[in-house]
């Protein structure tokens, strides 16, 4: 075997998207790509807005000396003065620019987290369905996830995460607006998250931190609005990126924000300072940091991935299905008609529909429709996923 056994077993795991991918390479070049409809990855399709592209090119065609040099570890001060002011503004929070790192998106963000506060054998907790990742980068710092099944509405269940919390547990880890679900995490659930972790960091004598992973917060819908984790819990981390909300995932830049409120700040700031320079990020990109310092609280048309999700929606409960409308993101986890999630998404691939099963994100029973696609691919599927149902009744 060429590679190291963990990573082997690893790409294993992680199998389920790539194959859908690879799938979709190859049913295009047989079909035709307008003729397959791909729903597997998780890719922006809108365009960044007209703001970022005119600042691109303004900060692209500075001649400033060390415009393209190494800065501190934790980014720039103006790019950092200007995510604090956003997150105290949009979240109630308390930070400065001290408080902030940027980082190399929020993949980058999770794994300096992680690496800072894990020692071997730590666990994280983690609410199922999640991000597949999630279960790598814990064991990226040495750590070990355990997940924890969430309620029939992908609420969070505070009793199935008190039940795995112990003596070695060192951090919760939360994305809401969820991938692959949609859900998001309401203050109720926050706070009895929090009641929670103070009963048992009182009971086990050591701190456990909640790390919420935020890069869809901007992309909620009817009226919704995902609760800060700063107004709930002290140890907290924001990890998040730019990527869904100004459809730039490519440039890979995020930020990671330390509550003002934990105990030993400096400390813990220090850590993260230096993990993202050991972990090999170094710095988030000099060019980007630049950018997103003039582009806070623009967005993409969130309006369009409300409307792509009502497509969706209202054209698979036309043929059948029975569909819950999510929160925010842009995914619908729906429930399969059958208990093979992997047969589901194998008759779906046969008229040409590629879908990624639910047990990739630890929800068998499931499949994730990522809608972030042209309306045509949602419409001209329809049909094939009424067929398939028809097929199987």
């Amino acid at each position: 075997m060429a590679v190291a056994k963990k990573i082997h077993g690893f790409m294993t795991a992680g199998s389920f998207i790539r194959k859908m991918f690879e799938d979709g390479v190859r049913l295009k070049k047989e079909f035709g790509a307008e003729n397959v409809f791909d729903f597997s990855l998780g890719n922006p399709n809108l365009e960044p807005p007209e703001d970022f592209k005119k600042r691109l090119r303004e900060v692209a065609a500075s001649e400033a000396p060390g415009t393209h040099m190494y800065m501190q570890n934790v980014g720039y001060a103006e790019a950092r003065a200007a995510v604090a002011g956003e997150l105290n503004r949009s979240q109630g929070a308390s930070v400065t620019e001290d408080e902030i790192i940027m980082t190399c998106g929020a993949g980058g963000a999770l794994n300096v987290i992680l690496k800072t506060i894990l020692d071997p054998g730590d666990e994280v907790i983690s609410p199922a369905p999640f991000f597949v990742e999630y279960r790598f980068y814990v064991d990226n710092a040495g750590g070990v996830l355990r997940d924890v099944r969430t309620n029939e509405d992908f609420s969070l269940n505070i009793e199935a995460i008190q039940g795995a919390v112990n003596e070695k547990t060192r951090a919760i880890l939360l994305n809401s607006p969820n991938n692959p679900t949609g859900k998001i995490y309401d203050e109720a659930s926050l706070k009895g998250l929090a009641d929670m972790l103070e009963s048992s960091q009182k009971k086990y004598n050591r701190q456990i931190f909640l790390i919420s992973d935020e890069p869809y917060r901007d992309i909620v819908y009817d009226g919704k609005k995902a609760p800060s984790v700063f107004t709930a819990w002290p140890s907290s981390f924001i990890a998040t990126s730019y990527s869904k909300s100004l459809s730039i995932p490519g440039e890979r830049i995020g930020f990671i924000a330390v509550n003002a409120k934990m105990a030993d700040l400096k400390e813990v700031i220090g850590g993260l300072a230096l993990c993202n320079r050991i972990l090999g990020f170094v710095n988030a990109p000099a060019l980007m940091q630049r950018v997103i310092a003039g582009m806070q609280g623009v967005t993409v048309d969130i309006e369009a991935y409300r409307r792509k999700r009502n497509l969706l929606c209202d054209g698979l409960a036309s043929v059948g299905y029975d569909v819950v409308k999510p929160e925010g993101a842009f995914y619908l986890f729906m429930k399969t008609p059958i208990a093979d999630d992997v047969r589901f998404t194998d008759l779906l691939r046969e008229k040409r529909i590629l879908v990624v099963p639910g047990s990739g994100f630890y929800g068998p029973g499931h499949v994730r429709i990522a809608y972030c696609v042209e309306d045509s691919t949602i419409t001209g599927a329809i049909a094939g996923f009424g067929e398939v149902l028809k097929a199987l009744r």
